[in-house]
């Protein structure tokens, strides 16, 4: 994105990349169908220590901006929830896209390309390439590296060295959008609910999420964990309502009043997998029926179902994680053209500028509005 800009502005432009396909990430995004934007992009579904920052590139360069784009390519496109758009086809079709875009803008793209060293010059910067010594100089230099999640497709944290090799701060960085672990105490008695999904609200302090859940092998993962995943830090508590629409304990009051032989696990059943019901009244030791339980029992099942208190011991990592959270600080960064303020010539955008959204296309689109804002000035 960042590159057909600064080629369009008439800029001779190369963009190395060390992968040997180009958009390797954008292909596997998205189950291959990419989500490329959101709807609903604005500055509150973004995570930095200046929450303020990506208002100047979302404004400037917006998701009705990158999906016109998409439309001027022909390519099909369905708005899934929440705001998500994907492709109706491949992901390859977004990445076919900026290749057709960069190539309008006369700009070169090599692949396998690793850089060894950057050094700063009177008149911009002088790279040197790790393969056979090979050195170019160029006026403006644009770190577009990602961050260090899903290190098999390539990722590393040039990006951050690179950053702190020309003194500029990056904040802690840590997995983010990733699924959640337990010790395995804990993991134990939730095996058994391995595969299982339900529709819930996850809650870390202030934040929630409502959407779908997924227990796993390893603890919990779906898109309302893979949210909260960004929010939480080791030591805390998650709150999960299990059936938050739901009034469960007067609920499970009616179904003790109109049929008092009927078992907790069968009760809870007609509203939650049997598996989960089952283990849900054993928690409670709820063996007998219904009209053996009394209102302050009921409470507590109910409080069980929509106010379940669970402390992750970890996430995946950044094997799995689908962002980086943190990266380069951005009170170094002019938040109109992501240059570094204390060295002209130096841009940082994308994943590797601590700016990272929420699930949903989030992502892709600070992608392309700081890559397009970069873009106008490089």
């Amino acid at each position: 994105m960042c590159a057909a800009q600064a080629g369009k502005r008439h800029r001779s432009v190369l963009v190395l990349d060390h992968a040997s396909v180009a958009g390797d990430k954008i292909r596997i995004s998205g189950g291959g169908r990419c989500n490329f934007t959101n709807l609903r992009a604005a500055p509150e579904n973004f995570l930095s220590q200046n929450r303020h920052f990506c208002i100047s590139a979302l404004r400037r360069y917006t998701a009705n901006d990158f999906i016109a784009l998409v439309e001027r390519y022909g390519i099909a496109y369905h708005e899934k929830t929440l705001g998500q758009l994907f492709c109706d086809g491949s992901a390859q079709q977004i990445i076919d896209l900026l290749l057709a875009e960069l190539k309008q803008a006369n700009a070169e793209l090599r692949l396998a390309t690793t850089v060894a060293t950057v050094d700063k010059t009177e008149s911009g910067f002088l790279l040197t390439l790790s393969s056979g010594g090979e050195q170019i100089e160029c006026q403006s230099l644009v770190i577009a590296t990602g961050g260090k999640s899903i290190p098999k497709m390539g990722a590393t944290d040039f990006g951050y060295r690179l950053a702190e090799r020309f003194g500029v701060a990056v904040t802690e960085t840590r997995p983010a959008l990733v699924p959640l672990v337990f010790e395995e105490q804990t993991l134990a008695r939730l095996k058994p609910l391995a595969g299982i999904g339900v529709a819930a609200q996850v809650r870390c302090g202030a934040t929630a999420f409502d959407e779908a859940m997924l227990f796993t092998h390893r603890g919990l993962s779906g898109p309302a964990i893979l949210q909260i995943s960004s929010y939480w830090r080791e030591g805390d508590d998650l709150t999960i309502a299990l059936l938050p629409s739901m009034d469960v304990f007067e609920v499970l009051r009616d179904a003790r009043k109109g049929n008092g032989r009927q078992i907790l696990a069968t009760a809870l059943s007609e509203f939650l997998p049997k598996r989960l019901a089952r283990l849900v009244a054993d928690d409670e030791g709820a063996t007998g029926t219904l009209g053996d339980l009394s209102d302050v029992k009921l409470r507590k099942i109910s409080e069980r179902v929509n106010a379940w208190r669970v402390r992750p011991s970890g996430s995946e990592g950044y094997r799995t994680a689908e962002v980086t959270l943190g990266g380069v600080d951005t009170k170094a960064l002019d938040s109109r053209t992501m240059a570094v303020k204390a060295v002209p010539g130096l841009y940082f955008i994308g994943e590797v500028v601590d700016v990272t959204g929420w699930l949903g296309g989030y992502n892709f689109q600070w992608a392309w509005s700081s890559g397009w804002c970069a873009g106008q000035a490089a």
